[in-house]
């Protein structure tokens, strides 16, 4: 297949991806609102979790083409990118607000789950019943959501009020309308998905590159982007913690229901190749351990802490490309990284964490 036609397909199936979601998640959150759900359970749910459907589309599509590899590694790529990125640009452009329950509850089941996947990996397989148990814990968490939104007030002025609209009912043509949203958005996801996995496969083919890097890379920043529209405009309309939440929450939704449902439909599971169980499944829950620190400290991610998260990006699709070719500065730039700039930045981060929290203990006595 011509290299441009190819190269033509995964930029149109991008488009289609952030199109579907975006169509699907605005279908969706309107007959929500409209039928008396809150906003916020809107966006805890069907807002945080509509703009991880490219993910899905195409974690089921590279399922059952065989290509469960390229899955995986657009789980672990978006996850990645979806904290390192999106986060990272989104506290350039404003400093971001944390709300306490994402320290307190929403962060430390993304490190649970993140780790959940590093085990189930170790046998290099992640496997029909392990998918069947992450998918409960998805069905589990998305119910306590719900549950726990039901019992808070709603805000009046809430982003996702004004942006979906409030529990008016509809017209049956608004019905109508809404749920050709929703149809049209899955028909985008659907073929988006099957022209990015086709494409993606063919240049990894091309180029000598393995479907993990291509999804670690082309194929997670791509799924990524209705995250990444959601985030930053919701930092610049000041909406921050919707900004930070909108991540935590994706990055949940990707394991417990993405990577779940993969291993469920691949008639073989899910394989963990070496280069995914020692370097980028470790690195995807060490991310997830880092927001604790940055998180906590003020309860704001600062520019400066988006500018770190934006060089490890850097640092990490470097380390990929140079291992993608294996280049001679592969060893030298590992031993820097691992020796030098990880354990400095661990240990100035778990310095700023002691320090606020000395200052929240003093403030409280």
């Amino acid at each position: 297949m011509n290299f441009i036609l190819v190269f033509g397909l995964l930029l149109a199936g991008l488009v289609l991806l952030v199109v579907g979601a975006e169509i699907l998640v605005r279908g969706a959150a309107r007959l929500a609102a409209s039928v008396g759900i809150s906003p916020l359970v809107i966006g805890l749910t069907i807002v945080s979790y509509g703009t991880s459907s490219p993910e899905m589309a195409v974690a089921v599509q590279s399922s059952l083409a065989g290509q469960a590899e390229l899955a995986l590694g657009n789980v672990i790529g978006s996850n990645i990118f979806n904290i390192l990125v999106i986060l990272g640009l989104s506290s350039l452009a404003i400093p971001l607000m944390v709300a306490q329950q994402l320290i307190r509850l929403d962060v430390p089941i993304m490190i649970g789950v993140s780790c959940l996947t590093l085990f189930f990996g170790l046998d290099q397989t992640i496997h029909r019943s392990d998918g069947i148990i992450l998918l409960l814990g998805g069905i589990i968490y998305t119910v306590f959501l719900i549950y726990q939104g039901s019992r808070q007030p709603d805000d009046p002025d809430s982003d996702y009020e004004t942006e979906y609209g409030n529990k008016s009912p509809l017209s049956l043509a608004q019905w109508l309308k809404n749920i050709a949203f929703i149809l049209l958005g899955v028909g985008c996801l659907v073929l988006g998905s099957q022209w990015l996995v086709e494409s993606a496969t063919e240049i990894a083919r091309n180029i000598g590159v393995s479907d993990l890097i291509i999804g670690l890379t082309i194929v997670a920043a791509g799924t990524s982007l209705p995250e990444l529209a959601t985030s930053v405009v919701a930092a610049i309309k000041g909406e921050r913690d919707i900004a930070v939440g909108n991540v935590v929450g994706s990055n949940i939704f990707n394991i417990l229901t993405v990577l779940a449902v993969c291993a469920i439909v691949s008639p073989v599971g899910v394989p963990v190749s070496d280069a995914a169980l020692h370097f980028d499944l470790p690195v995807m829950v060490a991310i997830a351990i880092a927001c604790l620190p940055i998180f906590f400290t003020g309860n704001v991610i600062a520019r400066w802490e988006g500018c770190l998260f934006l060089s490890y990006y850097v640092a990490y699709t470097t380390y990929l490309i140079l291992y993608a070719t294996e280049h001679d500065g592969l060893s030298l730039f590992s031993s820097v990284m691992l020796f030098f700039v990880i354990p400095i930045t661990a240990l100035t981060l778990a310095i700023l964490a002691l320090n606020s929290l000395r200052k929240k203990q003093k403030k409280d006595h």
